[in-house]
């Protein structure tokens, strides 16, 4: 099995009408994904939201931002996307939430095994539960941030539960295909962690409850240094999803 990293990540948070949920999902993993990933882009996650029944979380990612551009022109102006857009363009009503991510440093990264994923027709979900933790704030998140997370913050979210899958940050370059805006003049911080399922993530919360470190310490430094409360999805991988 091959272990690919990627570089660029988009964070793409689709809102879609009500119930059409499933029927996106259907049609993604049956039209969408090895397309994408045969013009040069790795799709790296799609999750059901179970804070919100019509929104729909993906990832995908690339070597960098010239070829992201040549990816995706190669989709968008092919023959697949050109036969289904419509479709697709009907469960949606919002598809601009996206955020450009890169790894904070060259370990923290996706580790995405590209023999991994189920063939289409496989209907089984699996348990797991992926969580996106994002922390934003008024400047750019810097080298005292990501040591200060990695030293503090990570080995208590370890001890309670959490396995860190990875640590992204924005990625401030210009958009290489303008075509697909995404979110900018943001300083956002991502980590994202895995559990058994959902009493897993559940048991997780109380520990961190119980922990005076965290609750008298760690927690009232972190949020010193953000500009809001941070913001948690909580995404139940689909039947096809590499990340599970």
């Amino acid at each position: 099995m091959e272990d690919v990293r990627c570089p660029i990540v988009e964070l793409r948070q689709y809102t879609l009408h009500d119930g059409k949920r499933d029927v996106l999902i259907d049609l993604f993993e049956r039209e969408f994904i090895e397309p994408q990933e045969a013009a040069g882009m790795v799709v790296i996650g799609q999750f059901r939201d179970l804070e919100d029944p019509d929104r729909f979380v993906w990832l995908r990612g690339f070597q960098d931002m010239p070829r992201r551009a040549e990816a995706l022109g190669t989709f968008y102006g092919g023959p697949v996307w050109k036969a289904n857009r419509a479709q697709a363009n009907a469960t949606m009503v919002d598809s601009d939430n996206v955020l450009l991510l890169r790894p904070v440093d060259p370990r923290s990264g996706f580790p995405v095994t590209v023999a991994a994923r189920f063939p289409f027709g496989r209907t089984a979900v699996p348990p797991s539960l992926v969580v996106a933790t994002l922390y934003r704030r008024d400047n750019p998140f810097d080298e005292a941030f990501a040591e200060f997370f990695d030293r503090s913050i990570r080995p208590v979210m370890t001890e309670s539960g959490a396995t860190p899958l990875a640590c992204l940050q924005t990625e401030h370059a210009e958009n290489t295909f303008p075509a697909l805006p995404v979110r900018t003049g943001e300083n956002v911080f991502v980590w994202f962690s895995q559990f058994d399922d959902q009493a897993d993530f559940a048991g997780h919360l109380q520990h961190l409850a119980r922990s005076r470190v965290w609750r008298d310490h760690l927690q009232p430094q972190l949020s010193a240094m953000l500009a809001d409360e941070p913001q948690r999805l909580r995404l139940a991988p689909t039947a096809r999803s590499l990340l599970r």
